[in-house]
């Protein structure tokens, strides 16, 4: 005796229609979200080359910049910030006195003056040189910017009379001394490289000694 089974689909042809169409969704939901993911992924590894040789492209020009500057050099008692601060005066008043600066010999300095917290001097000073500021007597401040390698382009600070510019390239340190009081004297800086890698001086910074 032989049996047959026989076995028929309860699922209605409108039914098989809308589970087709379920599925036809999900897939092309899929689809849509590998293709946004992969947009994504070419988008970010797009941007990360884009850095890399926006930075590459700003190390090159550091480099310029630096290979250009490097072993540049003003003269003692040049003033690169005349168009701010002017040029130095000789003191032909009543009450003179006189700052001398004497600089490391493995430091270029620019020294500025300052009286009353606005630079009145200010002068360049190559390693091992030495400058004597003459001033009128009173209460002076000396703040010293060292470094190697002077760029006359380099952006220091935004200041009343503009922008101002010039500025070393390597090994920058700012120093300072208390305000002195000057009357009819001479006031002598012999400026010195310590073990410990700090000049002799107090700690300053651009804003504060330019």
């Amino acid at each position: 005796m032989v049996l047959t089974f026989a076995f028929s689909s309860c699922e209605s042809a409108e039914e098989k229609t809308k589970r087709m169409a379920r599925k036809e969704a999900q897939r092309i939901e899929l689809e849509e979200k590998r293709k946004s993911e992969e947009a994504v992924r070419a988008y970010k590894l797009e941007q990360e080359q884009i850095k890399r040789e926006e930075r590459l492209e700003q190390e090159r020009q550091e480099k310029d910049i630096y290979d250009k500057y490097i072993n540049n050099s003003l003269s003692t008692g040049s003033t690169p910030y005349s168009y701010c601060y002017g040029k130095n005066k000789s003191c032909s008043e009543y009450g003179c006195s006189q700052i001398k600066v004497t600089t490391p010999y493995n430091s270029d300095v620019l020294v500025t003056i300052k009286r009353n917290d606005i630079v009145v001097r200010h002068a360049y000073i190559k390693a091992g040189s030495s400058y004597t500021f003459e001033i009128p007597d009173g209460t002076y401040q000396p703040f010293f910017y060292y470094g190697k390698g002077w760029n006359p382009e380099k952006v220091m600070k935004q200041t009343s009379s503009g922008t101002l510019k010039g500025g070393f390239i390597s090994n920058e340190s700012f120093g300072k001394d208390s305000p002195q009081r000057l009357s009819n004297e001479i006031l002598e800086y012999r400026l010195i490289l310590q073990h410990n890698g700090n000049f002799s001086t107090q700690p300053s910074n651009v804003n504060d000694a330019l």
